[in-house]
């Protein structure tokens, strides 16, 4: 990770860490650098936003800073980061961008680019990018006349991205009753269109975006309103979207949720009897639960674990030809389908398990077990001295020992926050608790705490 930029892009509380002024150099330095693949030194980049108060903002900023060095830039509005990197590829723009904090509350914001590929941008650029922002390299020259970049009104866009979405079904929806929580945020331009398009008799909560409200007690992070919902209206499942639409979670006729541990197991079942689970794998992070991977090898299925970050779930995919992968939290990649995780689409290829194998959604995973998993935050004053603790590191191989080959321990730091991760897997609520009050006690004694 670099100075601005960390493992979703350069993202913090709008003004305070991430200011106009950022977004502004941002799209001053990408203007100039993808506009010197061109002849006449002009760049088409497309613009993407979530609901967030800040994000026209940082729209405003970014073009102002993109167009004075020359480059054109089309602006598709509201809509999910997996829209925006369709749209590069398939009209062949220099590179995307999409504004957006994802799941964080709605004060904070983000830059995430996307380069031609689809692909998220390169680090050695966005190295380049923080060394600009910081008056490393020379300053840039403006583009003058004709030269000056304009700026187009591209919601087709995210239309055309909608009619994909729809191409991709594998069977009408009619007669399924199905929920959607759009988290206040982009899903709310997509969602809805595409299940009512499909036949779908869909129910929506969180659809009314104002600005502040994305995220708030909702979406994937909040996934308690979607079960009230799917129990109240009888439904036959529900999905739940984060603020820009790239992660997905479920709940299932019982209103059990249906996390994304979950989802990767009934999808590469289900893949794999097809012959679509490339090299007959699943990619993981490290946040996975032992259960998906004790299931997995009942199945035969072989799996790998990356780094937390669907940026490293995609890396691994893409360098050994995997086709699913994806993490708890929702982000699920297709790789035949998208090139980032894709709520919508997740929820689609869900759908299709469903109905393909013609039984209830909490049918999906009755030979999944998962075990209990505890997962506590401590806001660190240093992340790198409080992992790296000898006293620390002593505790954690003592929990390791205890929980032997019935359970795990993982201390992580956090990509985007000052915040030290501590999760237990182990046969029993009471023991995942024991033992993460040991590790963040430790912590906390050492002096590591930030208060």
């Amino acid at each position: 990770m670099g100075k601005y930029f960390g493992t979703d892009g350069f993202r913090g509380e709008a003004n305070v860490d991430l200011t106009v002024e950022h977004a502004y150099k941002v799209g001053r330095y990408l203007g100039y650098y993808y506009g010197k693949n061109h002849e006449d030194g002009k760049a088409t980049v497309v613009i993407g936003k979530d609901t967030r108060r800040s994000s026209y903002m940082f729209e405003y900023s970014l073009v102002a800073g993109l167009t004075a060095s020359g480059a054109d830039v089309y602006l598709m509005h509201v809509t999910p980061t997996p829209s925006v990197s369709y749209i590069v590829r398939l009209d062949e723009f220099d590179c995307g961008i999409m504004i957006s904090a994802s799941h964080n509350p709605y004060y904070d914001n983000g830059i995430k680019i996307i380069n031609g590929q689809g692909y998220k941008l390169e680090a050695d650029v966005e190295n380049e990018i923080e060394a600009y922002i910081d008056g490393e390299i020379p300053e840039i020259p403006f583009a003058k006349r004709d030269q000056i970049g304009k700026t187009v009104d591209y919601a087709m866009g995210r239309n055309r991205y909608i009619g994909y979405l729809m191409t991709l079904a594998t069977r009408s929806y009619k007669h399924k009753r199905v929920g959607l929580d759009c988290a206040n945020g982009a899903a709310s331009t997509v969602a809805k269109a595409v299940f009512e398009a499909l036949g779908a008799k869909t129910y929506v909560v969180s659809n009314e975006p104002d600005g502040t409200n994305i995220n708030n007690n909702c979406g994937s992070t909040h996934i308690e309103q979607l079960q009230k919902l799917v129990l109240e209206k009888q439904l036959d499942i529900g999905f739940a979207f984060d603020g820009d639409a790239d992660r997905c979670l479920a709940v299932d006729e019982k209103g059990e949720i249906i996390d994304g541990d979950k989802i990767l197991y009934a999808c590469g079942c289900y893949m794999a009897e097809k012959g679509a689970l490339n090299n007959n794998t699943v990619v993981t992070t490290v946040m996975s639960n032992l259960g998906l991977y004790k299931a997995l090898h009942k199945k035969g299925i072989v799996y790998e674990k990356t780094a937390v970050g669907d940026k490293y779930v995609f890396e691994n995919m893409m360098e050994n030809g995997h086709s699913l992968g994806g993490e708890q939290s929702g982000h699920i990649i297709f790789s035949k389908y998208a090139t980032t995780g894709d709520g919508v689409l997740t929820s689609i290829k869900l759908m299709e398990v469903m109905l393909e194998r013609k039984v209830n959604a909490s049918e999906l995973f009755r030979d999944l077990k998962i075990y209990p998993q505890l997962l506590v935050n401590v806001r660190v004053k240093s992340k790198p001295d409080a992992k790296a603790d000898a006293d620390v590191m002593a505790a954690v191989q003592r929990v390791e020992k205890a929980l032997g080959a019935d359970g795990r321990i993982l201390l992580r730091e956090s990509g985007t926050e000052p915040v030290i991760r501590v999760m237990v897997e182990a046969a029993t609520d009471e023991l995942c608790k024991q033992y993460v009050d040991e590790v963040v006690q430790v912590i906390k004694d050492k002096g590591h705490e930030a208060i």
